[in-house]
């Protein structure tokens, strides 16, 4: 997946933000890890792949695809926060459960949380494609979730959200 426009959107975001919340000379790196882990558990919860004990269905595609955008607008604000701006990303090719991918992608954040390099970043991010690919999300249909929500979350700032 290319990223470039990406970042660039979601830099427009993150400096929007900042400056209306008067954060531009704080760190944020912290709050970005936990905001990440917290999109990515509500992304769990919406497709139930760890729930055994139910057998109530996952919630629809769209609900699904929009919580996992917003963890694509935490990734990529953390690879900003940390001058982590690679051009491409692909997904893992590795047969593994979506419960196995959450579990995967927890470890991973936390070590990038502690390792912060390129490297270490791009697992998280094609970790985060690869789950993509299991949750049935193309290239095109995140990058069109992606600008919708990006759209909601400018307005969402101007309303003082």
């Amino acid at each position: 997946m290319e990223l470039t426009s990406l970042f660039k959107r979601q830099k427009e975001l993150d400096d929007y933000i900042e400056q209306k919340h008067d954060l531009t000379s704080r760190d944020l790196f912290e709050e970005k890890i936990l905001a990440l882990f917290v999109e990515i558990s509500e992304l769990a919860n919406e497709t139930r792949c760890f729930k055994f004990w139910s057998v109530k269905e996952p919630s629809p595609k769209h609900v699904i695809l929009e919580e996992y955008v917003d963890g694509i607008h935490f990734l990529l604000s953390l690879g900003l926060t940390r001058d982590l701006t690679p051009a491409q990303a692909e997904p893992f090719e590795q047969e593994t459960t979506t419960t196995s991918l959450f579990n995967q992608m927890y470890r991973a954040i936390d070590y990038f949380k502690d390792q912060q390099d390129v490297e270490t970043y791009l697992i998280v991010f094609e970790l985060y494609l690869k789950l993509a690919r299991q949750l049935g999300f193309t290239d095109d249909d995140i990058l069109t979730a992606y600008h919708e929500k990006n759209d909601v979350n400018f307005k969402r700032q101007d309303s003082n959200y």
